[in-house]
């Protein structure tokens, strides 16, 4: 097409080139503050410590410190299928996306208008009856002037990379709580197996005891406490056996299945302890927790709006530009008619009663809020270190002196039997020294579990491992 022959009056390609150019140069000023990373005071070491083989958690996949197949498994499958990671996952496509719409509003937006018309009626006089049909791709730009839409990207970036944050926090979560509702099903079961077991020794007391009583060697309230403990025992089996279904589901929820019977590995009383402390100064878990860089992605995001709130009080600057064709007969339009136009505005607040002030001051005191947020999850990731390290010693002493105590008591309820048996002591000797050992088998089931899981809280709360094989040969950069 002749472009000169439709728009003799269109101003020069040199011209308007540089018309674009002088554009987006007026585009480089920004207002609003800029971020400031906030400073945070960390100790030089821990409160607590403990000794071990030291290495970083980021050389492995934690959870295979415990070395149980079975859990492996179920770990690999709830990350596969939990819902909460797949939403988390969606919502980092979701902040992708709304990366793109807001990067779009720094460009020119090219649009087309077009209309037919036909009538003896233009604007306020009558005329002889006339179509007219016009094309005309549009072009509208409002000037980045105060950067407004540069922080707008920007906030849209640092969201995005708090969604990816937020993903590798929820899939932390969800391996931490799959590896420790699984030695709460262990531990239920080693409660089911001690209750079983005791129900059958009382029951074998019992016998005992009921034929003694019926040749009239022991008195009638020996059997009857020998028949209150075994239905002790036996009421105990219920209770853990409803237990036991109650972690199943809750593991099928985390690995987003149905409910259904979960496979266990080795019992409890065998299951291995973690063969080292991770070694991670404190200085690290600002690096290393992915809530901390969550919250201060969110908290620049948020700093970035204090500018796009400035930038609203200043007046909004715009280029329109519109070339086409247009004609009064349809079979002429791509011959004659050449229509264009050029043309800026500039609209903004003159007197809005502080409305514009407002929106900026909500913007800062928001701000402060994310900041507070931040820091107050700075002081949780730290509290929950400690918390981990001192369980870590404390139960190991605890399970050292309740395993102690189950041996005592074994010995103790052994011989406290062949004394009644002997006619040397009571039944209610017998009686005690049997509630001690069933009540200290389940308090050694109990501590262990404890054990297990403060390493676990110990490797969440220094960040985890790495969660597949692509992040451990590329360690994620967020």
């Amino acid at each position: 097409m002749n472009f000169k022959k439709y728009f003799p009056g269109v101003l020069p390609a040199s011209l308007l080139m540089a018309l674009l150019v002088m554009a987006f140069l007026f585009q480089g000023c920004t207002v609003g503050p800029d971020f400031t990373p906030p400073q945070i005071k960390t100790p030089d070491t821990f409160r607590n410590t403990l000794k071990g083989d030291a290495k970083t958690t980021s050389d492995l996949k934690w959870w295979e410190l415990f070395d149980d197949p079975i859990l492996f498994q179920l770990v690999n499958t709830a990350l596969e299928n939990n819902k909460n990671a797949k939403i988390a996952l969606s919502s980092i496509e979701q902040a992708r996306a709304e990366l793109g719409f807001y990067k779009a509003d720094e460009y020119p937006a090219i649009g087309i208008s077009g209309g037919l018309s036909t009538g003896n009626y233009g604007g306020a006089r009558s005329m002889d009856t006339s179509s007219n049909v016009y094309i005309a791709p549009m072009l509208n730009w409002e000037l980045d002037f105060w950067g407004k839409f540069k922080r707008s990207t920007t906030a849209a970036k640092e969201k995005l990379l708090a969604s990816k944050y937020g993903m590798r926090t929820i899939q932390i979560g969800l391996i931490t709580d799959v590896v420790s509702t699984y030695y709460l099903l262990l531990d239920y079961h080693q409660r089911l197996t001690i209750s079983q077991e005791t129900l059958l020794s009382r029951t074998k007391s019992l016998g005992i005891i009921q034929l003694r009583f019926n040749k009239g060697i022991i008195p009638e309230i020996d059997v009857n406490q020998a028949q209150i403990q075994t239905a002790i025992a036996a009421g105990s089996i219920p209770k853990y056996e409803r237990a036991i279904v109650n972690a199943e589901n809750a593991l099928s929820i985390l690995m987003g299945q149905l409910p259904l019977e979960i496979q266990s590995g080795q019992p409890l009383n065998l299951q291995r302890i973690p063969p080292f402390i991770p070694d991670i100064l404190p200085s690290q878990l600002l690096e290393r927790r992915p809530e901390i860089g969550e919250a201060l992605a969110l908290l620049k995001a948020q700093n970035e709006e204090i500018g796009i709130a400035v930038a609203q009080r200043f007046p909004a600057i715009s280029l329109t530009g519109l070339l086409g064709v247009a004609s009064s007969d349809l079979g002429t339009i791509t011959s004659s008619g050449g229509i264009w136009s050029v043309g800026a505005g500039l609209t903004g607040p003159l007197w809005d009663f502080n409305k514009s002030k407002s929106r900026v001051d909500i913007q800062m005191e928001l701000t402060k809020q994310a900041l507070y947020r931040y820091e107050n999850i700075v002081l949780i990731a730290f509290t929950e270190v400690e918390d981990a390290l001192v369980e870590i010693e404390t139960y190991q002493r605890e399970v050292t002196a309740a395993s102690q105590k189950v041996a005592a008591a074994q010995n103790a309820n052994s011989l406290s039997f062949e004394r009644y048996d002997k006619g040397v002591s009571s039944y209610l000797e017998a009686l005690d020294s049997e509630r001690t050992l069933f009540s200290a088998q389940l308090e050694l089931s109990e501590l262990k579990r404890n054990f297990f899981n403060a390493y676990v809280k110990l490797y969440k709360s220094l960040g985890g491992g790495w969660i597949d094989e692509s992040e451990a040969k590329s360690p994620p950069r967020f």
